[in-house]
């Protein structure tokens, strides 16, 4: 069975030293993991999971080309980069379809790291972009553990968002939202968002998680870890022990991947 954590997280070797300790003190978590690709290869030889699309975030304009080429540098058939852009990038629409031209899949965006929020006017010819170009836009959404708690992308305004542009093959990471998942249930399920469940599952009551998942299209949940804050195993387990079906179970873990991915 082909499997693809759909939510994965590396950083340089260098980078990772520096950077996974500062982010596990801000949001008072352990990671699994110490951020760099090689123990995310071993990660995923220890789960069985073929493939990682590893997100990348560009918290500044100028981050862009370096996140470009280090994306370049470590893609494989088992490693599949979502770079990033900056939506304060005066050149932002050029670096999408750079993106895109550059063979990539899809990109990665984190409304409090990179400071907006989802029904902002002047995102809107972003999103029109991405979807012109088939870029898949991998989105954290809900509350992060690590800042204090603003609506800036829950389940209301990404339900408005795929009104306005239908042909965007957006995922609505941690489930639909990160803890606010009665409003994920009532404004995202059955709609044509795409969830992940990183990051989610360890919070959620397993019926809960079952309402969700069971109300929501069967080829539009996704696999996905966080790793290194999450171990992929556990993740693994946790998505086994739903009792969701063997069908609906292999969708998640690698068949609407293979999909979305072509």
């Amino acid at each position: 069975m082909y499997c693809v954590d759909f939510h994965a997280h590396a950083f340089p070797d260098a980078l990772a030293a520096t950077t996974i300790p500062a982010l596990a003190k801000k949001g008072a978590v352990r990671p699994a993991l110490d951020g760099t690709v090689r123990s995310l290869l071993a990660s995923m030889d220890e789960a069985g999971i073929d493939s990682s699309v590893v997100c990348s975030i560009a918290t500044r304009p100028k981050q862009f080309r370096s996140i470009l080429d280090w994306s370049d540098s470590i893609r494989s058939e088992r490693i599949i980069p979502f770079p990033s852009f900056h939506p304060e990038s005066p050149e932002a629409l050029e670096e999408i379809a750079e993106i895109r031209r550059a063979g990539f899949k899809g990109i990665k965006l984190h409304p409090y790291y990179q400071n907006f929020f989802l029904d902002e006017p002047r995102l809107q010819p972003l999103f029109a972009k991405i979807a012109e170009v088939g870029l898949i836009v991998v989105m954290h959404t809900g509350f992060d553990i690590g800042f204090p708690r603003e609506l800036r992308a829950d389940p209301m305004k990404i339900a408005a968002l795929i009104r306005r542009f239908p042909d965007l093959r957006f995922i609505a990471t941690h489930l639909g939202a990160w803890q606010q998942w009665e409003e994920v249930h009532a404004e995202l399920a059955g709609t044509n968002v795409y969830f992940d469940i990183a990051f989610s599952l360890e919070y959620l009551p397993v019926e809960m998680a079952r309402r969700i998942i069971l109300a929501h299209a069967p080829d539009r949940v996704l696999f996905g870890s966080d790793t290194p804050w999450a171990a992929q195993p556990n993740t693994i387990r946790l998505l086994k022990n739903l009792d969701l079906g063997r069908e609906r179970e292999e969708k998640i873990l690698g068949g609407n991947a293979g999909l979305l991915l072509g």
